[in-house]
């Protein structure tokens, strides 16, 4: 059966909705960077693109026989956003969303490395010309230590759940830290081309720091 790291690392992709605090590890993604509402951007839009098609080029590149070292047979991660605005705190639901500094992000599977990665942007330019990759990068991150917790419901209600995950922080003796650096983090488990609103599942994740 193909690995599916939702249900190999529960722990990081299905939090209950009590909060908890992990330390991630260090994972590989293809990323782009932008700016602009996520409903409105046509940037938005075209980076979600080209994530997918470059994440679905590697995963059924065994079909031809082209497959890279190492490869297994896998399900492709969900969808995940990093979010800023301008002076970097992020609330929720009052945030202006036209102000949004986000990396968009699909988790890839170890033994994708640069040279797989520039070789399936090659793939994928033979076969879909139209879809722009020439924003997407290769991201090694760390995130360290981190609080989280499951949220259902829209994107625009997240600010009470939110408010809970900070709580239990501050109750388990840490503070959230969240810079430049280390951002609100969000994880796209539920399509919502076909999933109602207040049904959408999201992990929000919190980067913390110990008082």
């Amino acid at each position: 059966m193909p690995i599916d790291f939702k249900k190999t690392q529960k722990e990081i992709y299905m939090p209950k909705t009590i909060p908890n605090i992990l330390d991630v590890p260090e994972m590989v993604y293809f990323a782009v960077d932008g700016q602009g509402d996520p409903n409105t951007s046509i940037e938005y839009k075209s980076a979600i693109k080209a994530l997918y098609s470059l994440s679905y080029t590697i995963k059924m590149s065994y079909k031809s026989g082209k497959q890279p070292e190492g490869f297994y047979e896998y399900v492709v991660p969900p969808l995940e956003g990093f979010w800023q605005v301008d002076d970097n705190i992020f609330n929720g639901d009052s945030v202006i969303k036209s102000k949004f500094l986000w990396t968009s992000v699909i988790r890839q599977p170890e033994f994708v490395t640069e040279k797989v990665f520039l070789w399936a942007k090659e793939i994928l330019a033979t076969k879909k010309p139209n879809v722009d990759t020439s924003k997407v990068y290769l991201w090694k991150n760390y995130e360290g230590l981190c609080g989280q917790i499951m949220y259902i419901g829209s994107y625009d209600t997240e600010s009470n759940t939110i408010q809970t995950l900070t709580d239990f922080i501050e109750k388990s003796g840490y503070k959230t830290d969240i810079s430049v650096n280390r951002r609100h983090h969000e994880i796209y488990l539920t399509d919502p081309r076909k999933t109602v609103p207040e049904k959408l599942k999201t992990v929000i994740r919190y980067p913390i720091a110990k008082i």
